[in-house]
């Protein structure tokens, strides 16, 4: 969704940059079409930023003991996500 608004703001900058001719008074619609434009950029590079994967490793460790009661040897893994 956030890509698509990026592209849907570069549109509508692009539109209004280059294709409208007509006069708003008080209103420069070639710049509010480089306005839009830059938002959309801002958008996208906002998007992508947010949206890549995280780099992660996976720990895991294993564990040994001995019970000292029965004499039994118990083992204990843990797997874990570390960011």
């Amino acid at each position: 969704m956030r890509i698509g608004l990026s592209i849907f703001l570069l549109a509508l900058g692009a539109i209004l940059a280059f294709a409208v001719r007509d006069a708003v008074p008080g209103v420069s619609l070639t710049m509010v079409g480089y306005i839009l434009m830059g938002a959309g950029v801002l958008t996208l590079i906002i998007s992508l930023v947010v949206g890549m994967p995280r780099s992660s490793r996976r720990v895991s460790e294993s564990r040994s003991v001995v019970d000292p009661g029965t004499g039994e040897q118990v083992t204990r893994n843990e797997t874990r996500d570390v960011l």
